[in-house]
């Protein structure tokens, strides 16, 4: 560990008191570049480097790096024994929340819900659009040099089930209207009635599968959804039908999969896959009908300043002492 105070942002009110009586923030965005923090903290910069900005004793909201391996984001936790927030930068908290379980009592677990709308939606959208149109198979005749036309399928006239309407699913609907789908019917852990219409009970999946020609997985990883996506799941999909799955890979069992997508019965499109990152050689890869890419639902140019908002917003919240957004547990 390293003392190394470089990267420490100290605001330069002193009338809000000494630097010593600030609560500690880590940050893996640089904090000058957030505008609107409040002054009445102290700011430093890490971003999962082998070096620590400060003592981690020091921390008292700890904003998790973007797209770190979990050991990497877990490796302070240990050592900030004066922790009271943990932020993500992601709506799903799978990455860190096992590293919780030895924290003090009381410290509050925030997920990043709103930052990754706008960007896994696109993504969704453009999985389904490039599956159904058959763009991969239009690029690898382009880098053959070959014009080979053919009828594909549109997303028009089309039955669409989203399995997990929370915000994303929300910002995936949103995104179908224009495109004339026939239905689209939502699916979440409880029912409930939105302004577009009802969200069905999750145990209603084997009634809505075989009604839909696409299937869209955006729920969390939990041991409740952990191969949600299974052999019976699959099985009640209609022929032809596509698996869209923006989630996290273990939602779906990949050996199930490979029987469907194998005979050519189901197509599917993953920004996620089990396992993750998927190593060469892997079944997966070479499937028939099936387009893979590589986890990046969330990393495009939406995510920044979607993510200086929720920061500047939070780390208000958390000066003023009032309750956080997107609290989603607390150490007990």
């Amino acid at each position: 560990m390293s003392a190394d105070n470089s990267d420490t942002v100290r605001p330069p009110d002193a009338t809000h008191g000494s630097s010593e009586a600030r609560d500690l923030v880590w940050l893996p965005i640089p904090p000058e570049e957030i505008d609107g923090l409040p002054d009445t903290l102290e700011y430093a910069h890490w971003d999962g480097g082998p070096d620590f900005p400060t003592d981690p004793a020091r921390c008292a909201f700890y904003c998790v790096p973007y797209m770190k391996k979990p050991e990497v984001c877990a490796r302070p936790l240990p050592a900030m024994t004066n922790l009271r927030v943990v932020q993500t930068l992601t709506a799903g908290i799978d990455h860190i929340k096992p590293a919780l379980a030895d924290l003090a009592p009381g410290v509050r677990l925030c997920n990043a819900r709103g930052v990754h709308n706008a960007s896994t939606a696109e993504l969704a959208l453009t999985l389904i659009l490039a599956s159904l149109r058959g763009i991969p198979d239009f690029v690898r005749s382009q880098d053959a040099g070959e014009w080979r036309s053919g009828f594909r399928p549109a997303l028009a006239d089309k039955s669409v089930l989203i399995v997990g309407y929370g915000a994303i699913g929300s910002a995936i609907e949103d995104r179908l209207v224009p495109f004339e789908c026939e239905r689209v019917t939502r699916v979440a852990r409880s029912p409930r009635t939105t302004e577009r219409g009802p969200v069905h009970p999750i145990d209603e999946l084997p009634r809505l599968l075989p009604e839909a020609d696409v299937v869209i997985l955006v729920t969390p990883l939990t041991e409740a959804t952990r191969g949600l996506a299974g052999a019976e799941f699959l099985a009640r999909m209609k022929d032809g039908a596509l698996l869209v799955n923006v989630a996290r890979g273990a939602v779906v069992d990949t050996k199930a999969l490979l029987s469907e997508v194998g005979s050519g019965r189901l197509r599917a499109a993953l920004d996620v896959t089990d396992p993750e990152p998927l190593p060469a050689g892997h079944p997966l890869w070479h499937a028939p009908g099936v387009l893979i890419t590589p986890h990046v639902g969330g990393p495009s140019s939406a995510f920044l300043p979607r993510a200086k908002r929720l920061l500047r917003d939070q780390l208000n919240r958390f000066a003023r002492g009032e309750s956080l957004a997107h609290l989603v547990a607390t150490t007990g």
